[in-house]
């Protein structure tokens, strides 16, 4: 973009701001569905402990929320996106050249991803290979890169279930989906020499792999239905379903909160939201739910969304985090890369 241009649509992005944006008190979030969960819990406080309506949040995944953030400012646009993933360095351009161009970035704690599966099948024990090769849109077979072939998990391996590979994942747009190809498929595919030794991050679309969209909660629900097939979805969502889900051990390593804060179970992540500093003065309650979402009592390891399964980051570093928020930091394009 010229810089003609570009300062042009700086321009407008402010006149939106100053111009457009009427002063309103509901907050208006969106993102990562993974986030959802402890997202809405604090939206609730916030609607009850203050004199502000709950805040709208929409589960629209990482891509998506990040796209509608980077959209522009104003009227139209969110004032806050979660992300079950740090935002990418095309996206922070994207957002500048659209004239959003003050966001303070905060990390609130980890999560792990699940292989998860319904409590009336026998409990399941996955490699990270296993995994890849059920998933990947080409594999090797007797040294070349094949289509994939494999219908039936024993076919992987004799010791895995006797079961048709079907799996419910998150659709390229979430969050999710880019932390279990980094996680997963390029950890796998790197240490190949038929991929080059490069990252392979295809997903195979022949079937197997069922797309089942940003929601994870309607994964687990299909897992309830589908007691034969698999599902990719965070932590939490196995937290509030141990009733009717389970999850599989990776490498002999069970998804349990201490094993994801420790760095054992293999298939970690943390968590963010993005908070655009320019609607700060259209829209007064931003900051102070901001503030209440970083408090102890809802991020630290007796905090309240804990209980729910978010999984804390340590003390130091908590605090660092909430001081960066308090300070309302502008994060630059460095941190990203």
């Amino acid at each position: 973009m010229n810089r003609i241009l570009k300062t042009t649509v700086i321009a407008a992005a402010v006149m939106s701001v100053a111009g457009v944006a009427q002063a309103r008190d509901q907050i208006n979030i969106v993102g990562s569905s993974t986030v959802y969960p402890f997202a809405s819990f604090v939206t609730e406080e916030f609607g009850a402990t203050t004199n502000y309506p709950t805040p709208v949040i929409e589960s629209t995944g990482s891509g998506g929320g990040l796209r509608l953030f980077c959209n522009g400012v104003g009227d139209g646009t969110p004032d806050i996106t979660n992300a079950s993933r740090r935002m990418k360095v095309s996206e922070f351009e994207r957002c500048e050249e659209n004239g959003v161009t003050d966001i303070t970035e905060a990390k609130i704690g980890s999560d792990g991803i699940v292989i998860g599966q319904s409590t009336e099948n026998d409990e399941a024990d996955f490699t990270l290979e296993q995994i890849f090769m059920a998933v990947a849109a080409q594999v090797p077979v007797d040294g070349e890169l094949v289509d994939n072939p494999y219908t039936n998990w024993s076919e992987i391996d004799s010791s895995l279930p006797d079961r048709e590979i079907s799996i419910y994942g998150p659709p390229s747009t979430s969050g999710t989906r880019d932390a279990f190809e980094e996680l997963v498929m390029e950890a796998v595919s790197e240490e190949m020499d038929v991929y080059g030794g490069e990252g392979y991050t295809t997903v195979r679309d022949d079937g197997p792999y069922i797309d089942a969209g940003e929601n994870d909660n309607l994964i687990v629900q299909r897992l309830s239905e589908d007691t034969e097939a698999f599902g990719i979805f965070g932590y939490s969502f196995l937290v509030e379903n141990t009733d009717t889900i389970q999850g599989a051990s990776i490498g002999g390593v069970e998804p349990e909160a201490e094993a994801i804060s420790s760095g054992d179970y293999p298939v970690a992540r943390s968590l963010w939201f993005y908070v655009k500093n320019q609607h700060a003065d259209a829209v007064p309650p931003m900051y102070e739910y901001v503030d209440m979402f970083m408090e102890e009592q809802m991020i630290s390891d007796s905090g309240y969304l804990a209980d729910v399964g978010l999984i804390p980051l340590p003390e130091a570093e908590r605090a660092e985090w909430r001081e960066s928020v308090a300070d309302r930091t502008a994060m630059t394009v460095d941190v990203l890369k």
